[in-house]
């Protein structure tokens, strides 16, 4: 006699058959796997004392460096394009709808070659490698950061721009003091993912061959391994790119969920 499953039954025995198949997968892995070659190629604690502590002071150091100057730029840039995206005078908002479209479709890596490659090569214009990161980045990032804050700044009630202007204020004085500040508070959750992004982006500055101190936590990695013929930099690295963007992705967490209780 067959008896037909319930839909709550059949959903229990759905999952138990994945936590089974799961089970099966983990014991023969760990049965299979050779773990002592796996920890001496992976994490090799005597390599991993010998990067101690380069990796921090030099490389993970710059990492937040280049992350900076290419967020700070972004930021600057991305405001400016979100108000000409606003902005009443249609060339603005041509310039700026260009600018967007065009770096939101360009590879970061294509930007890095041409300010780092291109344009020495074109021009003989040479930037430093401090200034090439916050170029490249900030202009990637500056396409992304404007359609974040002009959705912000839409996103602040009409009455708030007409309050200030019943209090005598200018357009331009209401945007500054009244909507933006709003805006930043709004938007604060992708604008943080956005720093995120940048941040593994700033790992393409390891093209333009950096000396020693300008290593980066990529460039560092990739050096080391080579030298060592161990993975065990590249997982330090790894690690140290966590340190960044797990206190990061808590921090837009906390923002999201503060600001649903708020609505």
């Amino acid at each position: 006699m067959i008896v037909a499953l319930t839909r709550r039954q059949r959903a229990s025995t759905l999952r138990g058959a994945q936590y089974a198949i799961l089970v099966v997968a983990i014991v023969g892995f760990a049965f299979v796997a050779d773990w002592g070659t796996i920890g001496r190629r992976l994490l090799n604690p005597q390599i991993a004392v010998e990067q101690f502590p380069d990796i921090i002071a030099t490389a993970l150091t710059n990492t937040v460096i280049y992350t900076a100057l290419g967020f700070s730029f972004a930021l600057a840039l991305g405001l400016l394009l979100a108000l000409m995206k606003l902005s009443s005078v249609a060339p603005y908002r041509w310039l700026a709808n260009l600018y967007i479209e065009f770096f939101r479709g360009v590879p970061a890596l294509l930007v890095f070659i041409a300010f780092g490659f291109g344009l020495p090569l074109a021009f003989g214009v040479r930037f430093g490698n401090y200034t090439t990161v916050m170029v490249s980045l900030g202009l990637v990032g500056a396409a992304y950061i404007a359609e974040t804050l002009r959705a912000g700044i839409q996103a602040v009630p009409r009455g708030q721009i007409e309050a200030a202007r019943s209090l005598g204020m200018s357009s331009g004085r209401a945007m500054i003091s009244i909507v933006i500040p709003q805006a930043f508070r709004i938007i604060l959750p992708p604008l943080t993912n956005e720093l995120i992004s940048l941040t593994k982006d700033s790992s393409l500055i390891y093209l333009l061959g950096l000396s020693t101190s300008e290593y980066e936590l990529t460039k560092f990695g990739r050096t080391a391994m080579s030298s060592t013929a161990n993975l065990t930099p590249l997982v330090l690295a790894g690690l140290c790119y966590l340190i960044i963007t797990i206190p990061l992705g808590f921090v837009v967490r906390r923002l999201e969920s503060r600001s649903a209780k708020a609505r």
